[in-house]
Order: structure tokens, then sequence, then C-alpha cells
């Protein structure tokens, strides 16, 4: 079986590293579209395009029979349409996990970080809407513009990072939130900052492990037998920054740069 998943940098890899802790005898595409990062701060029309061309070059070069759009900007702009053009492709996208947050929150407070994109976008105000019956609960949405920028740039450690963090959560654990939704797969690479800020024990919610474990049922029913070796093939359209993703996916990889998307 042969699965493309993308993102628009390095993100995705967090919802990838799950994949291959779940499934066994499947071969791996893995696009970091870094040219036209960060999707959080395009248009809706941008990112839809970018994600009909980076699913076009995965069915070309590479004869995929599922898709993971490891992005929840790309799943709010893009998977209508795409599973509209490919009903014949398993499609799974990334959406930020408020049902899960409902169920951890023990003080009935709940933060969401998320790019700008994800906040306005359908997809995320209709898993909202999941919140207005339950009068117990407060959520705390923030932007965090430029967050992705200073992951992808390797900046995970740097004040200007903790700075931001700081400013964004600083609401939130006043207000006595004990789970956060982490609405970008980027933002499991600042997990660690981010309980040291909110200096409490948190329910960090991201949604790696579910698409993974949707990704076998889904496959299993088409017939794949969870077996066998992994081989794992990245590409970028542009810069990335290769320490990072060795941090993230160990050294069983391969690793090249394309020029057609």
């Amino acid at each position: 079986m042969k699965i493309g998943v993308f993102d628009s940098g390095l993100g995705g890899l967090t919802v990838l590293q799950a994949v291959t802790k779940v499934m066994k005898g499947v071969e791996l595409f893995y696009v970091a579209d870094t040219k036209n990062a960060p999707y959080g701060e395009k248009t809706p029309e941008q990112i839809l395009q970018y994600s009909l061309d980076i699913t076009a070059y995965f069915l070309k070069a590479h004869q995929i029979d599922a898709l993971i759009i490891a992005c929840n900007t790309a799943t709010s702009a893009a998977v209508k349409t795409l599973r509209e053009k490919y009903p014949e492709l398993i499609i799974i996208g990334t959406e930020p996990g408020i049902k899960p947050a409902l169920e951890q929150t023990k003080t009935g407070s709940i933060g969401v970080l998320a790019t700008p994109a994800t906040l306005v976008g359908e997809k995320y105000q209709d898993l909202v809407n999941v919140l207005s019956a339950k009068e117990d609960v407060t959520l705390y949405e923030q932007a965090c513009p430029g967050l992705v920028e200073q992951i992808e740039k390797a900046e995970i450690e740097s004040s200007k990072t903790a700075q931001m963090l700081e400013r964004w959560l600083h609401p939130m654990r006043e207000n006595d939130v004990d789970t956060i939704v982490l609405g970008c797969t980027h933002y499991p690479l600042v997990a660690h900052k981010i309980e040291e800020i909110m200096q409490r024990e948190m329910n960090l919610i991201h949604t790696g492990d579910a698409i993974a474990k949707r990704l076998l049922a889904l496959s299993e029913t088409k017939g794949h037998v969870n077996e066998g070796d992994l081989n794992i093939s990245l590409y970028t359209t542009s810069h990335i920054d290769k320490e990072i993703v060795a941090n993230i996916m160990g050294g069983d990889y391969t690793i090249e740069q394309i020029t057609d998307l």
C-alpha cells in the first residue's frame, strides 16, 4: 500500500511519525511544501490549489492509495474538494481535537492554539458548535501567527518563541485552563515549552495517533495486510531543517528536493 502525506513543512512529520508506529508493509511518501509555507497565513483559494497540486503529484509519481492531509489549515480548505475529485482514494484530514478535549478537561476551561486560517475555517467553526451545548465549558481561542515560522527556522528554544508563547498562554494560565488543543501539526514540536509556561500538569491534545488508527482501519477494509517493512521517502519543495527532521524521524528515510510543484 502506498500512502501520501503532506504539510507546509515540518509539522506533518508529527503525524507521519504516528503512522510509522501503527502501519506496516507500506510505502510512505511525505511532501513538505516549504516553498509555500506557512499555509496558515495564505488564502483558502491558495491552500486549495497547493493541496490539489500535491495530490496530483502523489498520484502521478507514486500512484498512492491513501492521502493524509497532515495540516489543519489544508484540511479546512481542501478536504471536501479532494474527496469529491478523488473518490477512490482513502483521504484523511486533520482536525482540532475538540471532542477529546471535552472528555479530558476537569476544570472546564479549554485552550485552543491554532493558525489564523484554522480558527476562521468552516470545519473548525462546525466543531466549536459542539461546545455551545456545554454551559460548563469555557473556550479560550488563540491564533498563533509566526509560530510555525519559528519552528521551521529551528527557533524552538529561542527567547522570541518563549515570549510569543508566554503572551498567548498567560490568559489560559490565569483562567485555570487544564487542556489545550494543539490545532496545528507543528505545535507538538513546542509541547514541552507550552507545559513549562503553563506551570501545571496539562492535557495537550494533538491528533497524530487518532489519524494513524483511522488509516489502519480504513486500509484494512481495502484489503491491506498490516505486516512487513516500512519504506519512507521525504520530499521538500524548498529548504528544510534536516536536523529537526532527523530528531523527529530518526535516520531511516531518504530526503530530496522536488522542483515540479
